[in-house]
């Protein structure tokens, strides 16, 4: 497989001096980011209003530069972007007075990008209330995709993962 090399800090801060393409990507959404969406920036993260939305507020915590999985970020960044999820979590919940959010990471190099699918890590912190909108177009019909693990099933997949 082909597997990208994990940079420390001090490489990327290297390789960002000599203008590396491989830390901005020119044709990704999220390396180009439109200002006019943005809520909340640190060093290292920038949040964005989700256009399309799931929910009202929905936002897209995103590190600046790019990555596609977790395992690729610098521990620093890495702990950058999860506090900056917290943080957005309860901003929504306090400022737009909701009770609940999700918080959800996709990797799905088998899709391609497109208007709803981005190949650039990012975090989904979506306003949830008990019944709303999201729930009973689609959350509803979870119930019926979930499945208990059977004595088989959990023998095999403990044995593969642990």
């Amino acid at each position: 497989s082909s597997r990208r090399k994990i940079f420390s800090i001090t490489e990327l801060k290297i390789l960002m001096k000599r203008g590396r393409r491989l830390l901005k990507m020119e044709n990704c959404r999220f390396c180009n980011i439109e200002k006019d969406r943005v809520i909340r920036e640190t060093e290292n993260t920038i949040t964005l209003l989700s256009n399309p939305y799931l929910m009202q507020g929905h936002s897209l915590v995103i590190p600046k530069l790019h990555f596609e999985r977790l395992y690729q970020l610098p521990s620093k960044i890495r702990h950058e972007l999860i506090d900056e999820t917290m943080n957005v979590q309860e901003l929504l919940m306090q400022r737009l007075d909701i009770p609940g959010c999700d918080i959800r990471q996709n990797y799905r190099p088998f899709i391609p990008d497109d208007r709803l699918k981005v190949s650039h890590l990012h975090f989904h912190v979506i306003p949830r209330y008990f019944g709303d909108e999201l729930y009973e177009k689609s959350m509803i019909h979870e119930k019926q995709v979930f499945t208990d693990l059977t004595p088989d099933l959990i023998k095999f997949l403990t044995g593969r993962l642990k």
